[in-house]
């Protein structure tokens, strides 16, 4: 066996042995998933924000005040400083 041939089975083999892990460790799945998701609602929480101060030349103060820029729930989130704070946002610089 040539060493390219040796190194794609091995590639082949790890990738099954983590698909396989992945499917009998649900609650690892689900957890990567959810901390992805909550990171990707404070940017869409942060992205909303700009979107507000852009239309409106202030910046809001209140979740209640973007919601129209965001499909979606964002009532575990709030407003900082001008930036988003919740479940997936890194620690706010005060």
């Amino acid at each position: 066996m040539r060493l390219i041939e040796l190194a794609i089975t091995s590639a082949i083999t790890a990738s099954i042995g983590g698909i396989s892990y992945a499917a009998l460790n649900p609650r690892e799945l689900e957890g990567t998933a959810q901390r992805v998701a909550d990171q990707a609602t404070c940017r869409t929480v942060d992205t909303a924000i700009v979107g507000y101060l852009m239309n409106n030349g202030t910046q809001p103060t209140s979740i209640a005040q973007i919601e129209d820029y965001v499909r979606g729930d964002i009532s575990r989130y709030r407003i900082v400083n001008g930036i988003a704070d919740g479940p997936g946002c890194a620690k706010i610089r005060r």
